[in-house]
């Protein structure tokens, strides 16, 4: 017999992610997927051989929980090399199954019932769902909607005795925008003198453009004495499917992380931590040239999308390219996303979903260009004809 039950869901609001739906709408329909964030270019050989070589030689077991010591040290290293400063690879480096692991363990480390979390609009869809889990309230709190940056005194107003964490991310997923060092320098005066946390979401931190500096949060004393620094091997390794990233915080919120991690995953994918710790030390240049590589990408990219109707927002990091498709049609963008894939084979991502109230009128996609010169010439083919 059918057991019958009324159940509440924890996640009433949540359905299934947009960037699931959109790629299996665009295999269904045989489109060139530039929804979700991954590359469909080759991981680097010597990782790929790095990994080999690590279940060859047995590190086929679990990991130690906070990561294995010669993947801290190397990132501990790498952060001094990029930021100027060294974390200690013991007691603030953990090693986490991605950086959505670690956006959740960071969240509900410190995050208790009652309590208000203040994100900034258009932000990534796992951080509401994390926070809801948590018994706490998302806090909104919209960036401009034409440049994407942040209103600090907006921010500023939003604080209340209850705000606990506030969450960041640049280069910021969906638009590429990044704060300047005014803003670093903004946030550092916000958070003086208060209890708040932060939590800065980093994953796409060497794929910057222009000359520009990526402004972590680890080159600020006074910020990083608060954070949780989220960075992901994925995104810059071109391995999102390896699911490893790692979390920087000072010893007393890695302790707190930590509890949450190990009774979450408890440790994460030995052999390729292995393989990190190599290729880290190894080849350098890999994450240092890598803005390079994608500011080429998105310069072609760029170039191509000028024959189009789909005008193209600036993109100063990130490998995402924001196009508004507004001389194209007048539907809603969930409404255009589809037809997009049904009526012309090319698969994008929406913006609203990332906003808790969508700017009224906005007509904005977007496509990611982490992919190979094929992929995008098939997906131009069919863009030039809408």
């Amino acid at each position: 017999m059918a057991l019958r039950m009324h159940l509440d869901s924890k996640l009433p609001q949540v359905g299934t992610t947009i960037f699931t739906v959109m790629s299996q709408l665009a295999a269904e329909h045989g489109a060139v997927n530039l929804g979700q964030g991954f590359p469909d270019f080759p991981v680097p050989s010597r990782l790929v051989d790095a990994l080999s070589h690590a279940m060859q030689a047995g590190h086929n077991q679990y990991a130690p929980m906070t990561g294995i010591p010669a993947l801290r040290q190397a990132i501990a290293a790498k952060t001094e090399r990029c930021y100027g400063w060294r974390p200690d690879a013991d007691a603030e480096i953990t090693v986490t199954s991605g950086a959505t692991e670690a956006i959740f363990n960071a969240i509900h480390a410190v995050v208790r019932a009652g309590e208000e979390v203040i994100v900034l609009d258009p932000c990534y869809d796992c951080y509401e769902p994390a926070i809801d889990l948590a018994g706490a309230r998302a806090v909104h709190v919209p960036l401009d909607p034409a440049s994407f940056a942040p209103d600090w005194d907006a921010v500023r107003a939003a604080i209340t005795p209850r705000t606990r964490l506030l969450i960041i991310n640049s280069p910021h997923n969906p638009s590429g925008a990044m704060f300047t060092a005014a803003d670093m320098q903004a946030l550092q005066d916000l958070l003086h003198g208060t209890d708040i946390l932060l939590l800065s979401d980093e994953v796409y931190e060497h794929i910057v453009f222009d000359g520009a500096r990526h402004e972590s949060v680890l080159r600020y004393p006074q910020l990083r004495a608060r954070a949780f620094v989220i960075s992901s091997f994925g995104k810059t390794y071109h391995c999102t499917g390896w699911k490893l990233g790692y979390c920087i915080a000072p010893p007393a919120l890695s302790a707190e992380f930590r509890k949450v991690h190990q009774y979450n995953v408890f440790c994460s994918f030995n052999p390729a931590q292995h393989a990190f710790a190599e290729m880290i030390a190894a080849e350098p240049e890999h994450y240092e040239t890598l803005g390079a590589f994608y500011q080429a990408k998105r310069d072609r990219f760029r170039a191509q999308l000028a024959s189009t109707r789909l005008k193209p927002l600036p993109v100063p990091g990130g490998y995402f390219q924001l196009v508004d498709y507004s001389a194209v049609s007048d539907l809603p963008d969930v409404e255009f996303a589809r037809w997009l894939t049904l009526e012309h084979g090319v698969t994008g991502i929406p913006l609203s979903p990332f906003y808790a109230a969508p700017p009224a009128g906005q007509r904005l996609l977007r496509l990611c260009f982490a992919k190979n010169d094929d992929t995008m010439n098939l997906a131009m083919q069919r863009l030039s004809k809408l």
